[in-house]
């Protein structure tokens, strides 16, 4: 064992280093959190309200004061206007927005409730409901945890199923099917066959192995199995994504005028950081040195985190403006119009680190004509030989080989193998399993699933 002295050197990073890259990657609702917990740590800190937000907080005040000095008379009609108001709000279910399947569901029931133990069962019902909309109890843990008969058990679950959306309350995919085909005006015995029997050759589009089965024109068949396609597999679904709906407020705005465009950044989202001037004035009077040294500790901090934040701003706009100026063709003519671009192709053009580009455009979104977009969205690997010319951004792959299936003999569909040969024909070189992944990912079946018969 020995002892040795070697020198070496290293990159360490700064408290306050850390907290600018951390202000930096946060997008507009992260940053108001945090310019509101400062202001809730450091007294040095106050938020500035827009003028936005000072007309609207007049406006209020104005309303207040109008009201006090109105008579009566005047007050009684606002509170039965209100009242009203509320009441048409509570009453108009369909009106509200934010309703979940569970309480959709279950106000269609409550009416058919002839007591309060039926209002237990039925609410149990629509909570045991999934985000697909179908039923994750049967009708024996039912009886289990009610103490039911199996008739009462399968009366309710009958009662939930003939709520809307159809097809809710279901046990699985055959019966949330057949409960939709059930709904159906006439009779659709062959319809109902094949959800029965013969679901997973639907599923393969083995259109003349179900003919086969069933004993019926192969035209007979197709109609059949297109009406079921046409039905909804998870009709819980436009509920479920309303439940999970955040809303976007966009970190830059891109506007295109006639010959260039102008990036604005969207710094009104979240509040703005001042100096309270207070503590400042008792950092000029004040003899203690033990007071001044805490106001001027906090004053350091509130000014470093006011620079991180302006910072942020200026790196994101240069960020954006290079996005845009790599990217013309999309904010030009729209999507589709993408061309391959890396974090380090925009690094080099700023002559900033990769890093910095990754938490400039972390979570972040940009509005401009064409919608709303996540960031990132505008960098997409090439597939393809980088280097040449033939190289394409998936979403290009893809709506090549859409092109492709859409012109194919139906009849006689390509396979995988032979769209890879369409695109190199095209000036595309990529392998079969890339085909298979972007066809996929596009919503195409394989050839067997889109060969149509007869």
């Amino acid at each position: 064992m020995d002892m040795k002295l070697s020198a070496t050197q290293k990159q360490t990073l700064s408290p306050r280093m850390i907290q600018s890259a951390e202000i930096l990657q946060m997008n507009n609702q992260e940053l108001e959190a945090f310019v509101k917990e400062q202001e809730m740590e450091n007294p040095l800190v106050e938020i500035e309200h827009t003028r936005e937000e000072t007309d609207r907080m007049s406006d209020i005040q104005r309303k207040l004061e109008w009201l006090n000095a109105t008579d009566e008379q005047n007050r009684v009609y606002y509170g039965a206007e209100r009242d009203e108001a509320r009441e048409n709000g509570e009453w108009n279910v369909a009106a509200r927005e934010d309703e979940t399947l569970t309480e959709y569901v279950y106000s269609q029931m409550t009416p058919l409730c002839r007591d309060q133990r039926e209002e237990e069962v039925l609410y149990y019902l629509a909570n045991s409901l999934d985000s697909r909309g179908y039923l994750e109890e049967d009708a024996d843990a039912l009886c289990r945890r009610f103490g039911l008969t199996e008739f009462e058990a399968v009366s309710y679950i009958e009662m939930l199923q003939s709520a809307e959306p159809a097809g809710v309350g279901a046990r699985d995919l055959a019966e949330c099917l057949s409960l939709q085909l059930d709904r159906m005006p006439g009779d659709l015995p062959v319809a109902k066959r094949i959800v029965r029997d013969c679901l997973e050759l639907l599923g393969r589009n083995q259109i003349h192995k179900i003919a086969a089965v069933l004993d019926i024109s192969l035209d007979d068949a197709r109609k059949n199995c297109e009406l079921i396609r046409s039905l909804n597999p998870k009709p819980g679904n436009g509920f479920s994504s309303r439940e999970n709906l955040h809303y976007i407020r966009p970190d830059v705005t891109v506007v295109k005028f006639e010959d260039y465009f102008q990036i604005l950044l969207n710094d009104n989202a979240y509040p703005k950081m001042g100096i309270n001037g207070y503590y400042c004035q008792m950092l000029k009077e004040d003899n203690s040195d033990e007071t001044k040294e805490y106001i001027s500790n906090k004053l350091r901090q509130a000014e470093w985190v006011m620079n991180c934040i302006t910072q942020r701003g200026s790196t994101l706009t240069k960020v954006t403006e290079t996005i845009v100026r790599l990217q013309q063709s999309f904010f030009e003519n729209g999507p589709g119009n993408r061309r391959p671009l890396r974090l380090q192709d925009v690094a080099n053009e700023l002559d900033i680190h990769e890093s910095t580009v990754s938490r400039a455009v972390r979570g972040k979104y940009l509005q401009c004509p064409w919608g709303i977009y996540p960031l990132n969205y505008f960098f997409s690997k090439a597939v393809g030989n980088p280097e040449t010319e033939s190289a394409q951004t998936p979403e290009k792959i893809q709506e090549y080989i859409r092109e492709i299936v859409q012109r194919e003999d139906k009849h006689r569909p390509l396979s995988d193998q032979k769209i890879c040969e369409k695109l190199t024909e095209m000036g595309v070189s990529v392998s079969r399993r890339t085909v298979a992944k972007y066809r996929g990912g596009i919503g195409l079946p394989n050839a067997d699933g889109r060969k149509v018969f007869g």
